[in-house]
């Protein structure tokens, strides 16, 4: 990648930033739900999540769009390249600064500091691969993973919006759960799988690992938290899925 095309990825990285600016104010105008206007400490996590989920709408169809129409990226997750990839990794790039500058602007670090983690390693890991060109299939696979956070999000919408009716709670319950294991669960195993087998573990290499491997427990810690919060609630403890003004858990 030369000079010219990193600073113009630099501007598409910058662009979105500000798009996500732009939404975020649009949904500030959004009509909220009852139980959001009665707690105004809930007002930020409505917005963040909506946010969130323009996202994960955009994001997740567009990698499986990259990945349908370049087939044969697959072959070659190391030095594949697409510019739909490379496009949609600035895209989340930006997706993930706003939101950490969001969260630290808005006091929300404390309960909200595994976002932060998570951000933090997307980004330097997205920036990378945005300096070298390298192990970009990797990340669309990764952002796969967007597919499974609508149904995620839409979730944690409906907790949070007291939604009257149990059933449409109860449908998502179950597709969130067949979309975590197909779009979450499944290509990261398979990357993890790759990584540990064929990348050298130096360099780049090395540095990806390690976050794929961090990201991996971050992933079966949400998993057993979605178990214990929608399908065997008696496990729960302490405050664990306690619903508290201010929290943005990505599973409570």
């Amino acid at each position: 990648m030369g000079p010219g095309w990193r600073a113009a990825s630099a501007a598409l990285v910058g662009g979105s930033v500000a798009l996500f600016g732009g939404l975020r104010r649009v949904a500030l105008a959004l009509p909220r739900p009852a139980a959001v206007r009665s707690r105004p400490g809930r007002a930020w996590r409505w917005r963040n999540l909506l946010v969130s989920f323009a996202h994960s709408v955009l994001a997740g169809l567009w990698a499986l769009f990259s990945l349908w129409h370049s087939p044969e990226l697959l072959s070659d997750i190391q030095d594949g390249y697409s510019v739909s990839g490379h496009l949609l990794v600035c895209f989340s790039s930006g997706y993930f600064i706003h939101d950490s500058l969001d969260i630290i602007f808005n006091h929300q670090s404390r309960s909200s500091w595994e976002y932060l983690v998570h951000h933090t390693m997307a980004i330097s890991a997205f920036v990378s691969l945005i300096i070298t060109g390298r192990f970009l299939v990797a990340a669309v696979l990764l952002l796969v993973v967007e597919v499974s956070n609508i149904f995620l999000t839409i979730r944690m919408l409906l907790k949070m919006s007291n939604v009257p009716s149990p059933v449409l709670y109860e449908t998502n319950k179950y597709v969130n759960l067949v979309m975590y294991f197909a779009f979450r669960l499944a290509p990261q195993a398979y990357l993890t799988w790759y990584f540990l087998r064929y990348v050298e573990v130096q360099g780049q290499g090395a540095f990806l690992t390690a976050n794929l491997l961090l990201l991996d427990a971050m992933i079966l810690m949400y998993f057993s938290r979605l178990l214990r919060s929608d399908f065997f609630p008696s496990l729960r403890k302490g405050s664990a899925g306690r619903d508290v003004d201010g929290e943005k858990f990505l599973i409570d």
